[in-house]
């Protein structure tokens, strides 16, 4: 930032955020570990136990590892470098001797030089270390000779590094001379270090009393026998550990190790390094390691045996998932947090701080919010925003939100450490929302779930276990992958992302026809994932969508699929993709818009011409339906006659339809005629259920609407199992209002997971048909569904309101009330549908039949009379048997 612009009043500062919660995750594990090192129990040289001295901090690349390392070893520094936000530990920093080393490649980091760096921290206690000095003085010796360790040292820029670096040598060469004394050979041996050794392993096996100082390190004379080489130097930090453990009381430390950029050290089939560094962790019990990287440690993995000295559950608790072994007393039971996104607020901080001029932040408020909403939290996106920043001002005009999408960077950064099939499933399971392993697999067209599993491990996959599809990808990252100009080798071309988005839609139409979870929540997440993939890029062939919008429709749930579009006006319809998500869409919000607007909709896509001739069907269709709520009798009828005779999959919904037209012109028998056509798939029992209770035949609608409930049980269907029962309900309520009870809360129960407007009118509806009679608000509540009623655009139910008010007068034997309500009535039905109603309402009120009416009923009109004042006269009965 100090060279990224001239402005010299503009102050660049580095901008840590929080991270109280791992901060106070090392501060638990750190005083867990000092108490397991204070029990006498606790033994140096026993390496059979667990390892509960590892604290592991992973996250994607850019989340910040690097800095949270670096924060740490400056807050366990005898200055006091914690951070303001941090609380202070317990125990004293004197006793903790914190090293950071940063395994990342351009460091040049080698295993030699991160012992070097262990012991040079270590020579700050001014102390020799024997054991370990001898092992290292020869491993020296044989692998550098004719190189002073000291001139390494200059060299190397370490001795710069540890303000104890120069006692090193001074330290190993009291070491050398200590020995040579006891074992009375002259002088202070130096290019006689192999004939020292030789001597002092013989003896240590002879145990003379003169190396009684050395005898009590069991192994020393094994690692001085054994050949000079990095293992053997790997091994040798096991008498570091016991060195340490020989200190006074008074001067004793616990050394607090941090490696960072854990992930550079080699890849998973190559772990070299890591087993070295490993056995340091193990070999060294009582030094607490703080492990930074962008994976998870796998040492608790059993799969490992083999690759690592020590692996599984037993010997890592801390490391395992949910391990038994890692939870009650024994310690925490994770060990393994994950460095997450900044929160909102975190990161305007971070923005408000990172730049400043006098004091005041040089990015303005709205445009810090706009790029904390797109970071999605992630630091390194922050970071990027702010060089982006300064990029642009630099130009001379001042940033616009519209300046920060996705950067390029983000994708080098993310690929960085993965291998080329990796890759390709990363690029690949950007185009879904979520994912399994299999589904990687297929989209990403290998034969093989190696890559995926692998790619699972990963800190920018994200894992909800309850989820339909258990993983995916960061937000930001996604995006990037997706759109920002990728640079890499590597990079795919339009065809290669017209290729995978093809494999993609294919994959989700098998999982949903052949996956292991073949019910409805599969088809909405791959109609979710399905339509997007086919609008973004295009694809012409629907295939498998078109039996998925089918039987998206097939139940009457309506979960919300729209794919997400990006803000302002949206262009028409210009694919069959497009045109099958604006067509579902219609279908699915008409539970939320009015009628009017859903049939304005499906006149503009089918308008398109872009639908094929099933999917145009079910455009008639529900533009059929649209119209017969609307009151439109003659669109509803020209479309359900164009969907019957297409004789396709929505022939008998369509004859229904026609029925149902039959019905709300008055002609009963033509409705019933059509039933046996229907079937299952025409909801024929639903139909006869409609017929039977205008005719006051609520036992014959009861068991109608009853049947349709148990036929939809067997087809598994709740959402017309919801709309069968609240019919039930209503029927019921005309006759038996304490089964309606009952039956009304089985309703409720069955409509509240789902979205259907028009069948939760129909219930409140129902409700005031129980409570007709009786002092509970009838006409006030019906006011308010009258309301709601015309906001929905549903004005096939008002003649069934006044119906139902006609019935509560009727009832109260309120002449005057029955006659507006009648009058009413007949102004909704004066175009002729629904003028059934007029001819019930005045049989409740025992008033003259309408003249000229022109109703067709099953049975005579005056059995159909005497029901419906049966009813009224029964109503009226319970009433006053109640108060």
């Amino acid at each position: 930032m100090l060279f990224g612009v001239n402005d010299r009043s503009v102050a660049a500062e580095e901008a840590f955020t929080n991270r109280q919660a791992q901060w106070q995750a090392v501060v638990t594990t750190l005083t867990d570990h000092l108490h397991r090192v204070a029990d006498p129990a606790f033994d140096v040289e026993d390496l059979a136990s667990p390892r509960h001295n590892v604290l592991v901090g992973h996250g994607v690349g850019g989340i910040g590892k690097s800095t949270f390392s670096r924060k740490i070893e400056a807050a366990l520094t005898h200055q006091g470098g914690r951070p303001a936000q941090w609380d202070a530990p317990s125990w004293p920093i004197e006793r903790i001797l914190p090293l950071r080393i940063d395994l990342a490649r351009s460091t040049g980091i080698d295993f030699e030089r991160v012992v070097l760096s262990l012991r040079l921290a270590i020579a700050a206690l001014g102390r020799p270390m024997p054991a370990f000095d001898l092992a290292l003085r020869r491993h020296w010796e044989r692998n550098h000779p004719g190189e002073p360790l000291e001139e390494y040292l200059r060299r190397g820029g370490l001795f710069s590094r540890f303000a104890g670096a120069v006692n090193l040598p001074q330290q190993m060469q009291s070491t050398l001379a200590d020995v040579a004394q006891a074992l009375a050979m002259p002088g202070t041996v130096g290019g006689a270090l192999g004939q020292l050794t030789t001597t002092l392993v013989s003896a240590l096996r002879e145990r003379r009393r003169s190396v009684r100082a050395l005898a009590g390190c069991a192994r020393l004379a094994d690692i001085l026998e054994a050949e000079p080489d990095l293992e053997t130097l790997s091994f040798a930090t096991h008498l570091l550990a016991w060195d340490l453990a020989q200190l006074p009381a008074t001067q004793q430390v616990i050394p607090v190790i941090l490696f960072d950029t854990f992930e550079d050290i080699g890849d998973r089939t190559n772990r070299d390094l890591e087993r070295l560094l490993q056995r340091i962790v193990w070999l060294m019990p009582q030094a607490f390691f703080v492990i930074t990287g962008r994976n998870r440690l796998q040492w608790a993995e059993d799969g490992l045996h083999g690759q690592l000295d020590w692996t599984g559950p037993a010997a890592w608790p801390g490391l395992a998932d949910h391990s038994p072994a890692s939870r009650g007393n024994t310690g925490p039971a994770q060990r393994q947090i994950l460095l997450g996104d900044f929160s909102p607020e975190d990161c305007e901080d971070h923005l408000a701080r990172r730049l400043s001029r006098q004091g005041q932040p040089l990015i303005g408020e709205n445009l810090r919010h706009t790029i904390a909403a797109r970071s999605h939290g992630l630091p390194l996106y922050l970071d990027l925003a702010v060089m982006r920043f300064l990029e642009i001002r630099r130009s001379g005009r001042d940033p616009q939100p519209a300046d920060f999408g996705d950067f390029p960077a983000l994708i080098s950064r993310t690929v960085s450490d993965l291998t080329t099939d990796e890759r390709h499933v990363l690029r690949s399971v950007s185009l879904l929302d979520a994912f399994s392993v299999p589904l990687a697999t297929q989209v990403a067209g290998l034969t093989h779930d190696a890559a995926a599993l692998r790619l699972t491990e990963r800190p920018f996959i994200r894992e909800d276990p309850s989820g339909l599809w258990p993983f995916h990808l960061h937000e930001v990252v996604r995006s990037a992958i997706r759109h920002a100009e990728d640079h890499t080798d590597d990079r795919w071309s339009q065809q290669d992302w017209h290729r995978a988005a093809t494999r993609a839609l294919d994959a989700l139409g098998h999982e949903w026809r052949h996956g292991p979870r073949r019910d409805r929540t599969m088809l909405i997440g791959c109609l979710r994932q399905g339509l997007r993939l086919a609008r973004d890029h295009r694809l012409e062939d629907l295939g498998w969508l078109t039996d998925a919008a089918h039987g998206y429709i097939a139940d009457s749930v309506w979960e919300p699929l729209a794919p997400p579009t990006s803000p302002g006006p949206q262009p028409g319809p210009d694919t069959p993709a497009d045109a099958l998500a604006e067509l579902l869409a219609a279908i699915g919000r008409r539970q939320h818009e009015h009628r009017e607007r859903t049939a304005e909709r499906l006149t503009a896509v089918l308008d398109t011409g872009l639908l094929s001739g099933e999917l145009a069907e079910l455009a008639l269709y529900y533009r059929a339906k649209a119209c017969k709520d609307l009151g439109r009798t003659d669109d509803a009828l020209d479309g359900y006659r164009q969907v019957a005779d297409a004789d396709g999959r929505l022939a008998p919904r369509a004859r229904r339809g026609l029925a149902n037209l039959a019905r709300i012109a008055g002609n009963f028998p033509i409705a019933f005629a059509a039933i046996p056509t229907l079937g299952w798939e025409g909801r024929h029992h639903r139909v006869l259920g409609h017929i039977r209770w205008p005719h006051g035949d609520i036992d014959g609608a009861i068991t109608a609407f009853e049947a349709a409930r148990t036929e939809a049980e067997q087809h598994d269907a709740p959402g017309e199992r919801a709309i069968a029962q609240t019919l039930l309900a209503l029927a019921c309520a005309f006759a038996d209002p304490l089964r309606a009870d009952d039956e009304l809360d089985l309703a409720n129960q069955l409509l509240a997971p789902l979205d259907q407007r028009a069948t939760n009118l129909y219930a409140y509806v129902a409700g005031l048909v129980r409570d007709a009679g009786t002092d509970r608000d009838v006409t006030d509540r019906a006011t308010v569904l009258r309301t709601e009623i015309s906001v929905a655009g549903l004005p096939w139910l008002t003649p069934l309101l006044e119906t139902v008010l006609a019935f509560h007068h009727a009832v109260r034997d309120a002449e005057d009330d029955l006659t507006a309500t009648i009058d009413r009535l007949r102004e909704v039905t004066v175009s002729g549908d629904y003028s059934y109603y007029v001819d019930i309402a005045t049989a409740m009120g025992d008033l003259p039949q309408p003249a000229g009416s022109t109703i067709q009923w099953l049975d005579d009109a005056h059995t159909v009379r005497q029901r419906w004042r049966a009813l009224v006269t029964t109503r009226r009965e319970y009433r006053n048997s109640t108060r």
